[in-house]
């Protein structure tokens, strides 16, 4: 099993969800980040003062998928969260000794379906 994590633009949640799902990918985590790449960030005027906004709003997802999976997720991921423009994202995959599911004790591919 493999964890894939995708740093996205936060517009481009929907798309993805939506593409992963039709890939039979249902469980993912979403969690609200900042940060910055190349991007480094950007100048914005309040009140007539401008000031630099060092991280960008993103948009993490991770899921945990079998290893047959893994490029199936990447496609989608890419295909659906590409604007062809800087901040696009990143994806990282990382492998998973073991899962468990807390309430009934499956274990691995059974805890992840």
């Amino acid at each position: 099993m493999k964890k894939v994590t995708a740093i996205i633009k936060p517009f481009k949640l929907d798309d993805v969800k939506d593409a992963l799902l039709d890939i039979n990918v249902s469980g993912m985590t979403v969690t609200e980040v900042r940060g910055h790449g190349r991007q480094k960030g950007h100048t914005e005027l309040y009140r007539g003062a401008e000031y630099n906004v060092d991280f960008v709003p993103k948009t993490q997802l991770t899921m945990v998928v079998a290893d047959e999976m893994v490029d199936d997720v990447i496609n989608a991921i890419k295909d659906s969260a590409c604007s062809g423009k800087i901040g696009d994202g990143k994806i990282f995959i990382e492998p998973v000794e073991r899962v468990i599911r807390i309430r009934t004790g499956e274990e691995d591919s059974d805890a992840v379906s």
